[in-house]
C-alpha cells in the first residue's frame, strides 16, 4: 500500500477510536451530540475511502465509480469487506446528519451510532487489518 492509504488508514483507526469515546460522554450535551454527528461522518468517510483503496489495491476491483460511496459500500459487500446492509443506513445517516442543523437527526440516530454503528466500523478495521496483513506477508514471501 502506498504512503496516502497509511496515512488514510491511519487516520481511520485514529477517528474511529475518538469516535467510541462518546460511548463514554453525557449524550444529553449538545456539545457532545455535535461532537458525536461530526465525528461519525468523518469516521464513515474515512471508512469508504479505505474500503476504495483496498478494493482496488488489493483486490484489483476497479468496475465501480470511485467517488461514490453507494458504489464502494456495494463493491465492498461483494469483496466481503463488510458484510451488512447496516452500511446503506450508515451512508444514509451519514447524509442525512450533513443537513441537521438543529441537532433533531443527531438526537434520533446517536443511540445507533453508539450501540451498532461504532461496532461495525470496529468489525471493518479488524476485517482491512487482516487483509493487509496477508498482503504484506505475501508480498514479504515474494
Amino acid at each position: 500500500m502506498d504512503v496516502k492509504f497509511e496515512k488514510r488508514w491511519k487516520s481511520f483507526k485514529n477517528s474511529l477510536d475518538s469516535l467510541a469515546e462518546a460511548r463514554h460522554r453525557d449524550l444529553s450535551d449538545s456539545f457532545v451530540l455535535s461532537g458525536t454527528s461530526a465525528k461519525f461522518s468523518i469516521t464513515f468517510d474515512l471508512s469508504w475511502k479505505v474500503m476504495k483503496d483496498i478494493l482496488i489495491q488489493h483486490f484489483a476491483i476497479t468496475n465501480f465509480v470511485f467517488e461514490s460511496p453507494r458504489e464502494v459500500l456495494r463493491a465492498a459487500y461483494k469483496a466481503e469487506l463488510i458484510n451488512d446492509d447496516i452500511w446503506m443506513e450508515m451512508l444514509k445517516i451519514r447524509n442525512q446528519l450533513a443537513y441537521d442543523y438543529d441537532g433533531v437527526i443527531v438526537k434520533e440516530y446517536c443511540q445507533r451510532i453508539i450501540h451498532e454503528y461504532i461496532d461495525r466500523l470496529y468489525e471493518f478495521r479488524s476485517h482491512a487489518a487482516a487483509v493487509l496483513m496477508r498482503e504484506q506477508a505475501a508480498s514479504e514471501q515474494d
